[in-house]
């Protein structure tokens, strides 16, 4: 490798971060990625989620039904520029029925801030994400909103994330105040107060005014019984708390925190701030070959989404593509690890939600967007220089389970293409009956909204009117040794064998109980709750 790509690899990687927002629904994830991007100046206005009729949506749900109903139910990435550092924004959908998609988005992350409602603390969905993030050991930042209604004790808050999670906290910014009396944070680092003036729901920055913590002005600015509270918070966290350290935040074994309201603005710049300096910037990722770091000066990459009609005039097909070693640029010939093709990757793209503009050249940490007419798939590498595959990333068991039935036959074509594109994305896991004669397919999804959001698309995207039709399961479980395994353990009762889309068998059960009454029948027989990653096999289409 030359010099002159050695220091552009490493001046790049040095300024590259790429995080995830993880959060139980309603905590105000949307909302926070929007005030990111308003600091970041890749807006000029921030969209409430819940918008009225005069506001503007929010940037981060582009989609139709995203809109109609105020939620996020697919992953966008959200990229720009913040004191000259280039941060990538996964967003993530909050909703629990969509828990999958964020997990193959949280494997392109480097970083994850956690999300928690000040009045509710850690709920279950975040929790099951923390999970998630702490198997990849990534470091966890934790951003805690609504400050500006109703809380609980910020050291109460505090415990309960060292205690339920095991993860040491050092609060960056401190709140003064909650709800109707919350005026602002104290800044650790600086050691000086920021008090906040409020803007018309929150679409501009907020404006604040910075003084030391001992300035005798804060006497008339804050309510006295607030000013004593806080000089007295911030003698016990000095003196009691946990220090400040950086290796442990990369370690994802101490969480820096941060106090404020996303819907006012209140303590959000200050978060993004600190973040730059402390994230952890792109890092080695583990391949068939050994770890591959990102100053590696082969190109390589791995797809961790795939979206289709992202702009519904054109019915495009979009590849997710991390960054994971080496320089990208444009019209470049790269090896698809999966199927040993060579492909040409013209027409790349720079992501932001659904816009999009042409990019030449990408980073390690970068996202790019690729055009995917199906050579694409979910946890595809690709790459230049020696083979190397990067892990695959797997599929959980679903829980609900129904027919997609076609009302209009003379439809087929558009049938088949829609469940073909909705099956790419992993918008919902697709399953064929062993029976040939019954060649609709199987919808196997986590949550009933998954099911309403693929017929929802089925009709918009691709003018197909569907119907399901349930089927009495509620846990599917994939054979280990595949059909030979399945035809050696003889008759089972109580299931249904069933095919996945690479054709694998898959057994599907009424409930748990029923799980274990077939393993203790047939103890040989080996079943997965998450399916077996592929490699070199093409998906059947039917």
């Amino acid at each position: 490798m030359s010099d002159e790509l050695r220091t552009e690899l490493q001046e790049a990687i040095d300024t590259r971060r790429t995080f995830a927002i993880i959060s139980h629904p309603d905590a105000g994830k949307t909302t926070l990625t929007e005030k990111v991007l308003l600091y970041g100046g890749a807006i000029h206005e921030a969209g409430a989620v819940k918008s009225r009729r005069s506001q503007r949506h929010a940037t981060s749900d582009w989609m139709a039904m995203e809109q109609q109903r105020g939620i996020s139910i697919t992953s966008t990435v959200l990229q720009f520029l913040y004191k000259d550092h280039h941060i990538n924004l996964l967003d993530t959908p909050g909703h629990q029925d969509f828990g999958e998609d964020t997990y193959r988005t949280l494997t392109a992350a480097d970083n994850a801030v956690m999300l928690e409602d000040a009045a509710k603390g850690l709920e279950p969905q975040t929790r099951k994400l923390f999970e998630v993030c702490r198997m990849r050991s990534l470091p966890i930042f934790t951003f805690i909103n609504k400050m500006d209604r109703p809380s609980r004790d910020p050291l109460e808050l505090l415990d309960e994330i060292e205690q339920e999670l095991g993860l040491a906290t050092y609060p960056v910014t401190w709140p003064i105040g909650s709800g109707d009396r919350f005026t602002g944070v104290y800044d650790r680092r600086q050691g000086k107060v920021h008090l906040f003036k409020r803007t018309a729901h929150g679409t501009k920055a907020a404006e604040d005014t910075v003084f030391e913590l001992g300035d005798p002005r804060l006497a008339d600015l804050i309510d006295p019984e607030l000013y004593h509270q806080l000089k007295d918070e911030i003698e016990i966290l000095d003196e009691l708390g946990t220090d400040f350290d950086l290796e442990a935040i990369h370690a994802g074994q101490l969480t820096p925190v941060f106090f404020g309201s996303a819907m006012t603005n209140f303590g959000v710049q200050l978060f993004l701030d600190a973040f730059v300096d402390y994230s952890l910037k792109p890092y080695p990722r583990h391949s068939t070959q050994d770890d591959i770091d990102p100053t590696y000066p082969e190109f390589t990459g791995f797809v961790f989404k795939l979206q289709a009609n992202m702009d519904p005039k054109h019915r495009d097909r979009v590849a997710f593509v991390r960054v994971c070693s080496g320089k990208f640029e444009k019209d470049m010939t790269v090896q698809h690890a999966r199927t040993g093709k060579t492909v040409r990757l013209s027409r790349p793209q720079k992501l932001f939600a659904q816009g999009r503009e042409s990019l030449d050249t990408a980073y390690p940490g970068d996202v790019i967007g690729l055009n995917n007419p199906g050579m694409f798939a979910i946890g595809d590498t690709i790459y230049n220089g020696k083979k190397l595959e990067y892990e695959g990333i797997p599929c959980f068991s679903p829980e609900i389970f129904a027919y997609l039935r076609n009302v209009n036959p003379s439809k087929f074509k558009q049938f088949r293409k829609g469940v073909a594109e909705l099956r790419e994305e992993g918008a919902v896991q697709i399953m064929y009956s062993v029976d040939e004669s019954k060649r609709d397919p199987i919808l196997a999804a986590v949550g009933q909204l998954q099911f309403e959001v693929v017929q929802f698309r089925m009709e918009t995207e691709y003018g197909v009117d569907t119907r399901l039709e349930l089927l009495p399961f509620t846990v599917a479980r994939w054979v280990q040794g595949g059909w030979p395994a399945l035809e050696e353990a003889g008759r089972i009762f109580n299931t249904a064998a069933v095919k996945d889309s690479w054709e694998r068998p898959v057994l599907l059960f009424r409930n748990e109980w029923n799980v274990a009454q077939v393993q203790a029948d047939h103890p040989k027989l080996q079943l997965s709750n998450i399916a077996p990653v592929v490699s070199g096999k093409e998906p059947i289409e039917r």
